[in-house]
């Protein structure tokens, strides 16, 4: 308002414009906000931003992110503008009788459990899990394509945020290059129902697709590769630090799931010959 008024704009055509009483703003520049306040307010926005994007962060996590775009502050100050704010992790909710509640989808269910593609990038699924170590949790993010059952790309970290997902995408994308159409199959979890990833799905002309909540069936095809992962090499032995499991993780996907695990849905092929014999006959018929 002070900067159209010094173009030349009375004062209440704006106000009247903006539908707000003058008394406020005169108010104000009679006694404009404190340094500490408009500090307050910074580090308010920061967080807000930050618990946006990832609802199930606590304050520690959102101060984190708070102090990476580079407002600083304390987590005790981080848990005294969240809590007058009322921005609670959507874990640390009480729980009603039926469990905590998830957010809505913000796509369809296009698979509505055909896991079955005739071609290469028509289906993606995507889905995170967790494994504990000495240091702490560990999270892994994968993106299976059904025709192949490979993974096309994955993220590994030691936060479950919605880059975790993001990050696995664009790695996919990174390998399997333009795949606009394809359909990407996911659960509620936040990270896939997150700014970021809705926009890196239209970025690249993407089609979101969720199952249902509480229905593990509505991504069985994805369970099963956990599972898989589970048997053999999560629950194998006690894993002391993040870097040593993230290693057998890259290790176990890129040598053994790929390239040395026959699998009877593939007549007895691995993902990688099978992807071989189905994508040379097209490369040599263009």
């Amino acid at each position: 308002m002070n900067e159209l008024a010094a173009d030349g704009i009375p004062v209440a055509v704006t106000c009247r414009v903006l539908n707000i009483a003058r008394q406020p703003y005169y108010r104000w520049r009679a006694r404009p906000g404190t340094a500490t306040e408009f500090e307050r307010a910074q580090r308010a926005n920061a967080l807000f931003d930050a618990h946006r994007d990832d609802p199930e962060f606590g304050y520690r996590f959102l101060a984190d992110e708070a102090r990476d775009a580079g407002v600083s502050m304390a987590d005790r100050t981080a848990w005294r503008i969240c809590s007058s704010m009322g921005w609670w992790s959507a874990f640390g909710k009480k729980r009603g009788r039926n469990g905590k509640k998830t957010g809505p989808p913000v796509h369809d269910d296009l698979v509505r459990r055909d896991f079955t593609a005739t071609a290469p990038n028509l289906l993606w699924l995507a889905d995170i899990t967790e494994h504990r170590t000495t240091e702490g949790k560990l999270y892994l993010c994968a993106v299976k394509d059904v025709s192949s059952n490979r993974i096309v790309g994955y993220s590994i970290d030691s936060r479950m945020k919605s880059r975790l997902a993001v990050t696995a995408l664009t790695n996919a994308l990174a390998r399997r290059g333009d795949v606009a159409g394809c359909v990407v199959h996911t659960d509620r979890g936040s990270q896939f129902r997150s700014r970021k990833f809705v926009r890196a799905l239209a970025r690249h002309g993407l089609t979101g697709s969720m199952g249902r909540v509480g229905a593990a069936g509505d991504n069985a095809a994805m369970e099963s590769f956990f599972a898989l992962l589970q048997n053999n090499v999560l629950d194998r032995r006690t894993w002391n630090t993040r870097e040593e499991l993230r290693i057998a993780i890259v290790t176990w996907i890129e040598r053994t799931y790929h390239r040395r695990r026959r699998q009877a849905a593939l007549g007895r092929l691995t993902p990688i010959e099978y992807e071989a014999i189905m994508t040379t006959p097209a490369s040599q018929a263009a």
